[in-house]
C-alpha cells in the first residue's frame, strides 16, 4: 500500500508558488534520466506558504481533460543493495496505461505587491490545478474504494491528506518547487515533497521529487503531452539512509497525454 501510494499520488500534487529555475536546469535533469545523483536544489518554500501562492499554469492547460498516464521506464540505481518496497511490484505497471479525469481551472488570485496601487486590478484570472479533484481521481484509479477522500489544507495549499479505509492516512507536504519555460515552449515544473503514511503500526516517511515537462501539440488527439520523472529518496528513519547517501533509490518515468473531455462532475466522497 505504501509503495503504491508513494507513486500514484505524485504527479498531480502541484500546488504552490514556484520560482523560476536557472535556464535549462530542469530540462537537463529530465535528459539525465536515470542518472540522478542527488535531490534537486530548487528553492525551498516558506513553512507557511499562503493559499494565494498556487502554481500558475499556461492558459493552454485550462479545461477538463481525460488524462492517460503510462509508466514507460523505471530504475533502482542502488540495486541490488537497496531496493524500495514495492519496486518490483510496480514493474507490473510498465507500459500499462491508466486513465482518469483531471481539470485545470481559472481562478481569481491576488497579485501581491500591487495592493497600494488603486487603479491596478490586483486580482487576475490564472490557471491552477483542481488539486483535490485530480488527486482523488488518480488515487481511486489505483486503489479503488479504499480511498475515502482527498483534502487540501484550507490554510495552506502545500498540505494534502489522503484518507483511506482502516483509519489510514497519507500526508503530503510540498517543501520546494520551481518552473522553467524552454525555447521550444515546454512548460517544466519540479517539486520536492515529504510523505508521511500514518495509521499502521509503524508510520513511514520518505521524500519524493517530481519533474514534469508539458508541451502543447498541434493536434487535438491528444492536445498536450508530458514527460515526467519521479524520484523516491529514503527517509532518515530507514536503516539504509546513510548508505544511500543523497541518491534516489527508485526512479519512475511516465508519458502523460491529455485529451479534451466534457467531464466536470466532482467525484463522490
Amino acid at each position: 500500500m505504501k509503495a503504491i501510494l508513494s507513486v500514484c499520488l505524485i504527479f498531480l500534487f502541484l500546488l504552490s508558488a514556484a520560482s523560476e529555475a536557472a535556464a535549462g536546469e530542469l530540462s537537463q535533469r529530465l535528459a539525465n534520466f536515470p542518472r540522478w545523483e542527488k535531490i534537486t536544489s530548487v528553492p525551498s518554500l516558506p513553512l507557511e506558504a499562503s493559499p494565494e501562492g498556487d502554481l500558475i499554469y499556461p492558459d493552454w492547460m485550462a479545461g477538463n481533460w481525460h488524462l492517460k498516464s503510462t509508466l514507460i521506464d523505471l530504475a533502482a540505481p542502488l540495486a541490488p543493495d537497496i531496493v524500495t518496497p514495492g519496486f518490483e511490484g510496480n514493474r507490473r505497471q510498465l507500459n500499462q496505461p491508466v486513465s482518469f479525469p483531471v481539470r485545470f481551472v481559472k481562478e481569481q488570485l491576488p497579485i501581491t505587491g500591487l495592493k497600494f496601487i488603486p487603479w491596478i486590478d490586483t486580482k487576475l484570472p490564472v490557471v491552477v490545478a483542481d488539486r483535490a479533484f485530480n488527486s482523488l481521481n488518480l488515487a481511486r484509479t489505483y486503489l479503488g474504494d479504499r480511498v475515502l477522500s482527498v483534502k487540501v489544507d484550507p490554510k495552506s495549499p502545500n498540505r494534502q491528506i489522503t484518507l483511506l479505509k482502516g483509519n489510514l492516512q497519507l500526508v503530503s507536504i510540498v517543501t520546494a518547487r520551481a518552473t522553467e519555460t524552454t525555447p521550444d515552449n515546454q512548460f517544466i515544473t519540479t517539486e520536492v515533497f515529504q510523505q508521511l503514511f500514518k495509521g499502521g503500526s509503524n508510520p513511514y516517511f520518505n521524500s519524493v521529487e517530481s519533474t514534469t515537462a508539458y508541451r502543447k501539440l498541434s493536434t487535438s488527439n491528444p492536445v498536450i503531452e508530458a514527460d515526467q520523472v519521479t524520484a523516491v529518496y529514503l527517509s532518515p528513519q530507514d536503516p539504509d539512509y546513510f548508505k544511500s547517501g543523497s541518491q534516489p533509490v527508485a526512479l519512475y518515468r511516465y508519458r502523460l497525454e491529455f485529451f479534451p473531455s466534457d467531464i466536470s462532475a466532482t467525484p463522490k466522497e
